[in-house]
C-alpha cells in the first residue's frame, strides 16, 4: 500500500514539469516570431581581415555609418581609412541610400578597415544579388586571408635566423 502512494506522487511530480515546459515553448516561439518581423529590413555581413572582424548591418536610409557607437569619420581617424571601409558603397552607387551600423574587434585599425570593408560588401550582395559581379570584379568579395606569420623557434622573427659566426 505504501508503494502505490509513492507511485502517484510521482506520476504528479511528472505532469506539472512536462505542464511548464510546454508554456515555455509557446512563449519562446511567439517572442521568435515577432523578433523576425522587426528584422526583415535589416541585411546583415561578416567581414575579416587579419585578426580583425567587423559584423555589419544595413538597412534603407540615409547614408549615415556608425562603427563601434562612433560615426565613421571620427572612428577612422585617417582618411585613407574611411575610403578604404566606403569603397563598396561608392562603387555600387549606395552611399546616400542606406545606413550601416557595424561592430568591430580585433587587430588594428587597418585591420578593422578592410575588415569593414568586407562585411559591407557581403552585406549589400545580400540586398542587392544583382550587384556581386560589379564587386566580385573589383576584389571586393573574396577575403583577404594574409595574416602574421607566428615566430619559430631559433628564429629571431618568423623568419630571421640569428647572424651566422664561423668561430
Amino acid at each position: 500500500m505504501a508503494e502505490e502512494i509513492k507511485e502517484t506522487k510521482t506520476t504528479k511530480k511528472t505532469t506539472t514539469k512536462t505542464a511548464t515546459a510546454k508554456t515555455t515553448k509557446t512563449t519562446t516561439k511567439t517572442t521568435k516570431s515577432k523578433a523576425v518581423k522587426a528584422k526583415a529590413q535589416e541585411f546583415l555581413g561578416t567581414g575579416r581581415r587579419k585578426c580583425s572582424v567587423a559584423r555589419v548591418r544595413i538597412t534603407t536610409g540615409t547614408g549615415n555609418i556608425v562603427v563601434n557607437g562612433l560615426p565613421l569619420d571620427k572612428y577612422f581617424e585617417m582618411d585613407t581609412l574611411t575610403t578604404i571601409a566606403k569603397q563598396p558603397l561608392v562603387l555600387t552607387d549606395t552611399l546616400t541610400s542606406v545606413d550601416i551600423v557595424a561592430n568591430i574587434y580585433g587587430g588594428g585599425k587597418t585591420g578593422q578597415a578592410g575588415a569593414l570593408r568586407h562585411g559591407i560588401t557581403r552585406a549589400l550582395i545580400e540586398f542587392r544579388p544583382e550587384l556581386r559581379p560589379e564587386l566580385k570584379k573589383a576584389g571586393f568579395v573574396t577575403r583577404d586571408a594574409r595574416k602574421k606569420e607566428r615566430k619559430k623557434y631559433g628564429l629571431k622573427k618568423a623568419r630571421r635566423a640569428p647572424q651566422f659566426s664561423k668561430r
